[in-house]
């Protein structure tokens, strides 16, 4: 699978994620996604049978689909791929480079329903208490730790929060998400009092000017999504906290307990910035598997 692009398929990658990214606001992460599984099937046909991809039919997609099965790729990443060609064949068919679009057909793999890694309250605790906070960097964790158990944002919305997204006096943050759509999701009195201190005790330390950044390195930028994770990571070691963790495990650690302690499944796709109510049904699997936890514990027949 080494084998190059040809030039005006290439060019013509570039330009379908452009539009994308213009017409529908696709985040960096997603458009950075779809142009992968673009090459990708293009470099399935170039070593299969030296054509393009302006240039199949739905045969040729269902042995590409068949042949990332056969590599062990999952559904979820095989969904994300067709979904980027089906995207993908509907602008070739706007612009008239084909005449047929071979992914009409095409059904999306079944995806069994992946149930969230959270942590308990008692890990969520320890993991908010991990950091040093004399040192100006750790302070600034704290705050972003805080905020994101505090309102269940994506590490992405996180990282680029400004300081005109934080309403302190409505204690409130106004959420860029997915496709540009804003919500308002409220703070909590403990992730007000953290980013308080952070701003009046370690922003300017970490850098004397700023700007309109909330969470700053010493570079005066905002931190990316893997250098927030590697962050995530070590606190996690400092807490001795062995269950899995992932980038957004404080994210899911919102949701379920807040479904825990009884919160409107509407509410929390709301505070989510679900666009699709069944994406936030998957938290109601973990919030089952606690209440039966407790109902085997508490109950007297149980």
């Amino acid at each position: 699978m080494s084998q190059s692009i040809p030039v005006h398929v290439d060019e013509e990658i570039t330009r379908f994620i452009e539009r994308l990214w213009l017409k529908q606001g696709v985040s960096k992460n997603t458009s950075s996604a779809y142009q992968t599984d673009l090459r990708s099937f293009q470099k399935f046909l170039t070593a299969e049978q030296k054509t393009t991809l302006l240039n199949v039919d739905q045969h040729d997609l269902e042995r590409y689909l068949l042949w990332r099965r056969q590599q062990g790729l999952s559904p979820r990443s095989t969904s994300r791929a067709l979904s980027a060609l089906k995207k993908f064949y509907q602008y070739a068919m706007a612009e008239r480079l084909i005449n047929h679009d071979p992914t009409a057909r095409l059904a999306r793999p079944k995806q069994p329903q992946a149930i969230p890694h959270s942590l308990s309250e008692a890990e969520v605790e320890a993991l908010l208490n991990a950091q040093q906070l004399d040192d100006p960097v750790q302070l600034r964790d704290k705050a972003m730790l805080e905020v994101l158990y505090a309102t269940g944002l994506r590490v992405t919305e996180l990282v680029s929060l400004t300081v005109d997204q934080i309403h302190f006096q409505q204690e409130l943050v106004r959420v860029i998400g997915k496709g540009n759509k804003e919500r308002l999701v409220p703070l909590g009195e403990e992730a007000l009092d953290w980013l308080h201190k952070y701003f009046a005790e370690a922003r300017e330390k970490l850098y004397a000017k700023p700007g309109n950044w909330v969470f700053v390195t010493r570079r005066g930028g905002p931190l990316t999504r893997q250098a927030f994770w590697h962050r995530i990571r070590y606190y996690a070691q400092q807490a001795d906290i062995r269950s899995h963790l992932s980038p957004h495990t404080l994210r899911h650690a919102f949701a379920t307990h807040l479904l825990n302690h009884g919160a409107d499944l509407r509410v929390l796709q709301m505070l989510l910035g679900h666009s699709d109510l069944s994406t936030t049904q998957i938290y109601t699997h973990v919030a089952r598997e606690r209440l039966q936890q407790l109902h085997a514990t508490h109950h007297p027949r149980a």
